[in-house]
């Protein structure tokens, strides 16, 4: 059972994942899941044609530190070319590790660019996007997809071959048809079957709801890992407890005083972006803070589920104004 996983050059020092997720993945969560044992880390996805013209928008959802390293850039676009002046831009930022291409999204508002899940009908476009950015930037390259868009029409071995082509390092499939974006099973029978097919390492993504299921997909199927999604929302301990389980160790859970610790941390780098977002939105910066605690609600409640007292500190977060208070009061629900 493999402890590590190798993508290119790069050896993981363990096969669990951080997904990238939409409004969760930000900096603020990535460096806490790394140093709870998540081998790798994703940024939100980011448009090309933002990096390209380095938009300080889009350079703010790229923000990244040395301490969740390794880290991937997770792009989507459509364009070779735009992708391949993105690639660059993010190599000199001089923090990335890989740049992950995006064909996986379903939102519409995605796909009506022809990029996502629109680029499942052009492989040969992913094998091209994939030359490009090799050829613009000397990171890794991976492809991250669905199996095809509607059941009983799968795209993924096209694209698999795509990937391989163009020379990507290796292949993300989250198991859930496009149709479906983020309901219903995910297909771990083909993400094995493209495991065993396939030259480079296949990762699969789908499903995972603890961490017990994240280490029965790696060892069923025939992948080099595991990436977790939404069961890491107010869960960073997931990928200690995945590893622990990997390797035959106990896993003790963390007490109220080491989640309140992670909780207080996550809030307060939060805080410090949104700061940040309003300076470079132009915003009043003394709404920053409650905009990190609305933002944050996703999160604790993830952190502080199945806690007595939860219902009533729900009831209470749209009248929380600040960190200083919305921490106030978790503490006193931990009683720490």
């Amino acid at each position: 059972m493999p402890r590590t996983l190798k993508i290119a050059h790069l050896s993981l020092d363990s096969p669990f994942l951080l997904a990238p997720m939409a409004g969760f993945t930000d900096y603020a969560f990535r460096r806490i899941c790394r140093r709870l044992g998540a081998g790798m880390v994703f940024t939100e996805m980011a448009s090309v044609e933002g990096l390209r013209r380095r938009s300080p928008k889009t350079l703010h959802y790229l923000e990244a530190g040395k301490e969740e390293k390794p880290v991937s850039a997770h792009l989507y676009g459509a364009d070779p070319a735009a992708f391949a002046e993105a690639a660059a831009v993010a190599e000199s930022l001089g923090i990335f590790d890989l740049i992950d291409i995006n064909t996986g999204c379903p939102v519409p508002k995605i796909t009506r660019r022809g990029a996502g899940t629109a680029l499942l009908r052009e492989p040969e476009k992913i094998a091209g996007i994939v030359r490009a950015v090799r050829s613009a930037a000397d990171l890794p390259v991976t492809v991250k997809t669905r199996p095809g868009a509607v059941p009983g029409h799968p795209r993924i071995r096209e694209v698999l071959r795509a990937a391989e082509d163009g020379g990507a390092a290796a292949l993300i499939i989250h198991g859930r048809w496009a149709r479906d974006r983020h309901g219903g099973e995910a297909d771990w029978e083909i993400i094995g079957e493209i495991g065993e097919e396939a030259g480079i390492p296949v990762i699969g993504n789908g499903g995972i709801a603890s961490a017990a299921d994240a280490l029965d997909r790696l060892r069923r199927y025939r992948v080099g890992g595991v990436m977790i999604g939404r069961a890491a929302i107010g869960n960073p301990w997931i990928f200690t407890e995945a590893g622990a389980l990997l390797e035959g160790r106990p896993f003790i859970p963390p007490t109220p005083a080491e989640r309140f610790r992670v909780i207080a941390e996550h809030l307060e780098v939060l805080a410090r972006s949104k700061l940040e977002e309003a300076r470079i939105r132009g915003r009043d910066p003394a709404g920053a803070g409650n905009a990190a605690c609305r933002e944050f609600y996703g999160h604790l409640v993830g952190y502080l589920y199945g806690i007595p007292g939860l219902g009533e500190l729900r009831r209470k977060i749209a009248h929380l104004p600040d960190p200083e208070t919305l921490l106030a009061a978790v503490a006193d629900l931990l009683k720490v």
